[in-house]
This record gives C-alpha cells, structure tokens and sequence, in this order.
C-alpha cells in the first residue's frame, strides 16, 4: 500500500534529496510523501521497484500512444543504435518522419524537428515574430504550453489575481522579467467576443495567436468552433500568425485535432507521440512561413541548431509510431475513451460524490464538481476538490491504477477491453472509499 515508509521508493527518494533538489527532476513526477519510482514497464502496465504492477494511465504525460517497450520500437530503435545514436550530419530519417506528418497534417508544408515540445513551441513563436516582424503573442488563460517564458504566462491565474475585465499576465516563473509579460495577451477559452475585442485592440503588434484545441489545464474541453473560426479571421484580418499546440492533441485524429474544425493554421507545434518514446518535437507550416528558418540563401532569420535535434533514434522510432498511429487505432482508443468516460460519470453518480470526466478521444480529464466547464476558470478546482483529487490519486494507485495528480488519463493502444474494465472498477473502488470516509477527510 502506498504510502510505505519502508519501500524502496520511499528509500530511493530519501537518497535522491541528497543530489537533487527536492529529489526530483521533474516537478510533475512529484508527490508527497514520496515518489513511486519506476523499474519496468511493458505494455500498458509499469512495475515499481517494489514489485507492484499498475495499469499505466499517465503514458509520460500523453508520449507513449503504444505503451511500454512495443516490440515493433523496440526493434526501431535497436536497429538504430547498432548504427549510431547521432551524427553531426543529417540523416534519411528525418526525412522519412517529416514526409509522414506532411503528409497527415495539412498545415505542416515543412517540418523542423528538436526535443521537446517546449523548444517546439518557443521556435515556432519564434518563427512568427521573425516573420511579421512583431514583438507580442496571445494565449489562452490557463493553457500550457511548455516552460518557455512566453507561453507559460498566466499559467496558473487564480482567483486573487486573474482579473475581472480581462485576464491578467501573470508570471509562472519567479523572476520573469516584466517585458515579458507586457508582450502576452492573455485570452478567456471560448469567449468570442471579449477574445477578439482583445485581439483587435492589440493587433498591428501581434505577431502570433497561439492556441491548443482542446487544452489539458483549461479542464480538457474543446474549443468551440465559432471560437477557433474567430481566431482564424482574426489573425488574417491583422497580420497575425495562428499557431495551433498540437503537442498532445495530435493523437486526436490523422490530421490532428485541427482537423477537426475547419482551421488551417500557419504553424503547428508537435511532441509527444510523434517520438516512440525518446524526447522529440516538431514545428511544421507552410512553406513560406517556415522558410525563416532556411540556411539555403545565407543566414536565416531564425537560426536552429540543436546537438539531438532530429536524432535518428528518435525519428526511426517515431516513424514506426506514428505509422502503427492508423486511423483504425485513432477510433478504437477514441471507443475506449468514450467508454472510460461513461464509467467514471457513473461512478461519481452511484456513490452521490460530485464530479465528472471530460475530455476527448483518448484524452480524459477528472473533476470534482458538476459545473458545465467552458474554460480556464469554470474548471478551476477549489482547496477541497484539489484535496480530493490528492485522495483519489492515492486510492487509484492502491487499486492498481496510475493516473496524474491532476486527473489527467491518457489511453495507449497497449490496452485492452479488460484493461478499461479495470480501469472503470478501480474508479468506482476507489470513489467508493472516499464517499464512506466523508469529503473532508484528510488527503491521504
């Protein structure tokens, strides 16, 4: 049962506090008391080093769309290494994975490929202030886009300092400079009109909309389309560039989840799956758009170098990824989502506790509370729903299942009708627990 005080993770983490600060490298990976540190993983399950096995509901935050260890990437990227891990040259592959994504995606004329989705999303704001020669971006209140200075503002707004009239820019790091945020507009989800008054007011300075379709912090619920349409007119309209976060909706459908609203944008940002499992991202646009970064005709306007950017581990085994990623795999984890979702509105019903599951797709988000959700504030979780959360975390994992500290569920293919079954049975064990132990117990 976790916690346990006297488990090799709980071992393992007061060792790892004596060389990393916290213990931790990644501020998402962490929980309280201590962290479950993973010793294997194969299929859509993980066993921890005390030798106790979960259904793998975090994926590494949505990247692994085929779970653990698929043998058809494994061998990938074996094939690979036997060849060499990186060269100082490029090489076939990257040719391969970006002819696959211009082919999928409409948008995506040309490709450029790095490591993260964060450096994905910095060059492509990059790109489009090189392009229009402007200085500012807006984004989506509460949206996450990676750990670029730009993109995070006003990830976290709360109540306290989030703003009546509009949305303030507000810093996520401490110490971003006030230029920064002075060069962000920061938009309401879904409001029409008050997101286009901010636009068009900001407009002859705008040099990129940046937008995810269906943002994960914003509760996981789709933009609308007269929201995306708007976003659309409006960048043409001023000069703008519109760039869609694909990072983690691109498992959404073939063409990614802009495919979904008849929107093609300037540029599109890429991570996650498009990897198998080793750190990637991608900007892809049109032509002309991308062609800022084109050392063909002398230096460009957005130099881009990157010692592992495009590295042919990563790009053979994301080609054998995204090529396994058909659309018959799309709509039979679209199914199982459809389904999960189902099951855990049941179960919040059944045992009289407030909450919900939203999402799309493969993508499912848990709330605890029955409020329609629109955007970034209507989904914003109080102390006690944040406390909640904490709770059904830790139940979930003493019954079998890993999901994220914040309800994120991210589906593989790895998974099977009996594993969603699972799933569902956990959730409705471990919601169960928590309605006979009363809301306001104490978390944990």
């Amino acid at each position: 049962m976790y916690p346990d005080s006297s488990s090799q993770s709980a071992a393992l983490y007061e060792r790892a506090k004596r060389s990393l600060p916290g213990g931790n490298t990644r501020t998402t990976v962490y929980m309280s008391p201590y962290p479950l540190y993973a010793a294997s993983g194969l299929g859509c399950r993980v066993t921890d080093l005390d030798g106790v096995e979960r259904i793998d509901c975090i994926n590494n935050f949505t990247s692994l769309i085929h779970g653990h260890a698929h043998p058809a990437l494994v061998e990938a990227a074996t094939c690979q290494i036997q060849l060499g891990t990186t060269f100082g040259m490029p090489t076939p592959s990257e040719v391969y994975l970006a002819e696959l994504l211009s082919g999928r995606v409409r948008s995506m004329e040309r490709v450029r490929f790095m490591n993260s989705g964060t450096e994905a999303v910095m060059m492509a704001l990059k790109a489009a202030r090189a392009y229009t020669g402007r200085p500012k971006i807006a984004k989506v209140e509460g949206s996450y886009h990676g750990s670029y200075d730009y993109a995070e503002t006003s990830l976290d707004a709360e109540p306290s300092n989030w703003g009546e009239q509009a949305p303030n820019s507000i810093a996520y790091a401490r110490g971003t400079p006030q230029g920064v945020l002075s060069d962000v507009v920061v938009l309401p989800f879904n409001d029409v009109v008050k997101a286009e008054e901010l636009l068009r007011a900001h407009g002859p300075s705008l040099a990129a909309v940046l937008v995810d379709p269906v943002p994960n912090r914003v509760g996981l619920v789709p933009a609308s389309k007269e929201f995306m349409s708007m976003l659309r007119r409006v960048t043409k309209d001023t000069g703008a560039l519109l760039v869609i976060d694909e990072v983690i909706t691109l498992r959404l459908a073939i063409g990614g989840a802009q495919s979904m609203y008849d929107v093609v944008p300037d540029l599109t940002a890429a991570g996650k799956i498009i990897g198998g499992g080793f750190p990637v991202g991608a900007v892809g646009g049109s032509a002309e758009v991308m062609g800022v970064f084109d050392p063909s005709r002398g230096r460009p306007p957005v130099p881009h170098g990157g010692t592992f950017s495009a590295n042919p581990v990563t790009m053979m085994t994301g080609l054998t990824a995204m090529q396994l990623f058909d659309g018959a795999a799309i709509e039979r984890l679209g199914r199982f989502g459809d389904r999960l979702r189902s099951a855990i509105n049941v179960a919040f019903a059944s045992t009289g506790i407030p909450g919900q599951a939203t999402g799309v797709g493969s993508l499912l988000k848990v709330h605890f509370h029955n409020r329609p959700i629109t955007d970034y504030r209507s989904a914003f979780p109080t102390p006690q729903q944040q406390r909640l959360m904490a709770r059904l975390t830790i139940k979930l994992l003493n019954n079998g299942v890993m999901t994220a500290s914040y309800g994120l569920i991210a589906l593989s293919t790895a998974m099977t009708d009996s594993d969603i079954e699972q799933i569902a049975v956990a959730f409705r064990q471990a919601l169960t627990e928590i309605a006979a132990e009363g809301l306001e117990a104490n978390a944990g």
